[in-house]
């Protein structure tokens, strides 16, 4: 090999030593920024327009959920300045939205693209240029890493003509905010709210307070396509149109059209498909008439509950929806109504619509001709409706957590099986022979759907009980009263008990037998979440686990550390404790330069948990690996355990807001201080990631005890890694005589 070979060996070899520290630093979002015009007059609105790239398997958080619930909401934060107003609330179009499992809430999301938007009102002539500073978080399934991103966008330049006059008087729900275009962003957050004089951060979200509102109208992708310029809305339109309609949506729809299933075996609409059947059939006309009005007819019942489905939106719109998901009132409403309901299957009452209504629609109906057969569409709905009304009811709650679309889609997916059977029945009619006689097992159905609905309202007082910090409902009360309901379910179904419109149970089929034994299955899987268990099948349903009334016999051990040992372990009251906790009740701090003291006094290495309140994978980490017996002593025992949030809001006080020596930016958050710790002293933005650390030395990877490791799944993988570091750790101490 040529001397010139052996030479640069030594250069790769370095180079691929350093190669995975400089690979971490990610940006798997790319930003973007457009107006949707270039020349305005004073008092005309013009869209600030941010198009964001994502990379494959990555998903960018949007800007219409609550902060509160952990991941970082995408936010712009602009100062005042007379030259324009902001209007309104930022809007994310064509976002996905899915109930987060970790973080017991609804959140949305862009995957590939991303298109948000902010209109503002111009009111002054002249050259208008905005700067905006932006803070976001995306983060990927695949491995759980989240990576926070902030980044300065320019939109403009927009020339403005006409005179300048006083700003145009602000409508119902806009900011009112002014922001300066020339000015450094602010450093301090705060939600727009009206008549605000103050640097401003707009966010679609609220700020939290519990009762405050709600996610901003989103726009179409067609509106999008005829705002904006050509050259963005062309690209994101189609993107946006994508995203809306994938996932969630279809599977939605697929929900909904089950539910339009188990609607037809109730006992107020199975006996109707026989009967309504034989007036196509024994009527006058040709077959190919009967088969006709019979097509009509079905068409006719998804006409009427799609447009139930439009009126939702449209009388509520996305606004609306986001009320009906969020508030507590619609919350209380849907609970009364499910509990109502559900006395109502158990037999208490009957629960029907006025008879003069249904008279009148069903003497329309007796007119016959086409109108005929719309009216007779219409009078089944309304006469199924005692049993119809809780299924629709639910369909469209759940729809209240979606996009504009859903209540439509989900009246689609509903009416289309509940339609389907009438229609196929009536152009095949020798089918009837095959299905089961109406009797006693129609009333079974009916209650056992009752249980589900008194189980189902829980939920929504859940939802309520939970914004607001009543404390009405913890877990344990929560999963007695499903244990309680799935219990008598069971011996419901076993014939322990009649209610009473049940017929005389002379025999015990194989179908109740099996269902029987579900719901004791049902049950028996819910008794050990009183004393602790995860219960991540029904991860989304139930309250989080915040303590527990019930307890395991005298003498068994548990994991969590007790409060006064916490206490002890500690050398000074942690800061941010208010706020802030470790798991499993292990002692700790939420500021480095505390755990280093506190290190130093007792000798012991530090163990750096750089976090999030938005890291999926923290959270798994913390309920699986750590709660290891022999992760979570050593941590208890032999380390300083800091856990240092990336994304916390909490602002930091004056004299310890400093500008970062990385990127040039004042520092004022603790997550952004935090953020920046880890971003210069370890070259790695992604968490979870976990450093062990000499106290004496300084926080940078040069000076870490062991290599550090992020997502580590293996409990004895994170043991070892542990052991390494204070094995190294009481090495260097017995070498320097501490």
């Amino acid at each position: 090999m040529p001397r010139s070979k052996f030479l640069l060996l030594p250069l790769v070899l370095l180079l691929l030593a350093f190669w995975p520290a400089a690979a971490q630093i990610l940006t798997p979002t790319k930003l973007s920024s457009a107006v949707s015009k270039s020349a305005a007059k004073v008092g005309e609105e013009v869209e600030l327009i941010v198009n964001a790239r994502i990379d494959d398997k990555w998903h960018l958080y949007a800007t219409n959920f609550d902060p509160d619930l952990g991941p970082t909401v995408f936010t712009f934060t602009f100062a005042k300045s007379p030259a324009y107003e902001l209007v309104g609330k930022p809007q994310s179009v064509g976002t996905k939205k899915k109930f987060d499992e970790v973080f017991k809430g609804d959140v949305t999301y862009f995957e590939r693209t991303g298109l948000i938007k902010q209109r503002i009102r111009v009111l002054q002539p002249g050259t208008l240029t905005i700067k905006a500073e932006t803070e976001f978080q995306t983060c990927t399934d695949i491995d759980g890493r989240c990576i926070p991103g902030e980044e300065s966008l320019s939109f403009g330049p927009i020339e403005v003509t006409g005179s300048a006059a006083s700003p145009a008087p602000t409508r119902a729900g806009s900011s009112g905010a002014s922001v300066t275009p020339a000015a450094p962003a602010a450093t301090t957050t705060a939600v727009v709210a009206a008549d605000t004089a103050a640097p401003v951060t707009a966010s679609a979200a609220p700020a939290a307070t519990p009762d405050s509102a709600a996610n901003p109208t989103e726009a179409s992708p067609a509106r999008v396509a005829s705002a904006a310029a050509p050259a963005v809305a062309a690209s994101t339109a189609a993107a946006a149109a994508t995203d809306a309609s994938a996932g969630g949506l279809w599977s939605f729809a697929l929900a909904a059209f089950v539910s339009g299933l188990l609607a037809l075996i109730t006992p107020c609409v199975f006996p109707l498909i026989p009967m309504t059947v034989s007036f196509f059939t024994s009527g006058s006309g040709s077959r190919q008439q009967g088969i006709l009005k019979a097509v009509v007819y079905g068409l006719s019942i998804i006409f009427v509950y799609v447009v139930v489905g439009l009126l939702v939106t449209v009388l509520l719109g996305a606004d609306g929806l986001n009320l009906i998901s969020t508030h507590w009132l619609p919350n209380l409403i849907f609970f009364v109504v499910f509990v109502v309901f559900g006395l109502s299957f158990l037999g208490l009452f009957e629960i029907t619509l006025p008879h003069g209504m249904v008279n009148k629609i069903d003497a329309q109906a007796d007119k016959g001709g086409w109108g005929g057969v719309f009216f007779m569409a219409l009078t089944l709905v309304v006469v199924s409706f005692s049993c119809t009304g809780p299924i629709v009811a639910t369909i469209l709650s759940l729809a209240a957590q979606g996009e504009r679309l859903t209540p439509v889609v989900g009246m689609l997916g509903f009416s289309l099986a509940f339609a389907l059977p009438f229609t196929l029945f009536a152009i095949f009619p020798a089918w009837l022979k095959g299905l089961p006689r109406s009797g006693g097992w129609l009333n079974t159905v009916k209650v056992v759907l009752g249980f589900v609905e008194l189980m189902l309202a829980l939920k929504f007082l859940s939802m309520a009980d939970l914004a607001y910090h009543w404390n009405l409902l913890p877990r344990d009360i929560y999963l007695v009263l499903w244990i309680a309901l799935s219990g008598l379910l069971g011996f419901y179904l076993l014939g322990r008990f009649k209610l009473s419109h049940d017929s005389d149970l002379t025999h015990l089929s194989v179908g109740r037998l099996l269902m029987a034994v579900l719901a004791f299955s049902f049950m028996t899987y819910l008794v050990p979440g009183l004393f602790g268990a995860p219960l991540p099948l029904l991860a989304g349903y139930l309250p989080p686990q915040s303590r527990n009334d019930f307890t395991l016999a005298a003498g068994e051990s548990t994991t969590a550390v007790p409060a006064a040992t916490a206490a002890n372990a500690l050398c000074e009251a942690p800061r941010y404790a208010e706020f802030l906790e470790l798991p499993h009740g292990l002692p700790g701090y939420f500021d480095l330069e505390q755990a280093r003291r506190c290190a130093r006094t007792q000798n012991k290495p530090i163990f750096i948990d750089f976090t999030g309140h938005a890291c999926v994978n923290c959270r798994k980490m913390e309920a699986t690996v750590w709660k290891d017996p022999r992760v979570l002593k050593r941590l208890r025992d032999d380390f300083v355990v800091v856990a240092l949030y990336v994304d916390d809001k909490a602002e930091l006080p004056q004299n310890e807001q400093y500008v970062s020596t990385h990127d040039g930016k004042t520092k004022a958050t603790l997550g952004k201080k935090n953020a920046d710790i880890q971003l210069t002293g370890f070259n790695v933005n992604a968490q979870p990631y976990y450093v062990l650390l000499d106290p004496n030395a300084t926080p940078d990877l040069a000076h870490t005890l062991a290599p550090p490791i992020a997502y580590e799944p293996d409990a004895n993988a994170f043991v070892q890694f542990l052991d390494a570091g204070l094995a190294r750790f009481r090495q260097q101490s017995a070498l320097a005589g501490r």
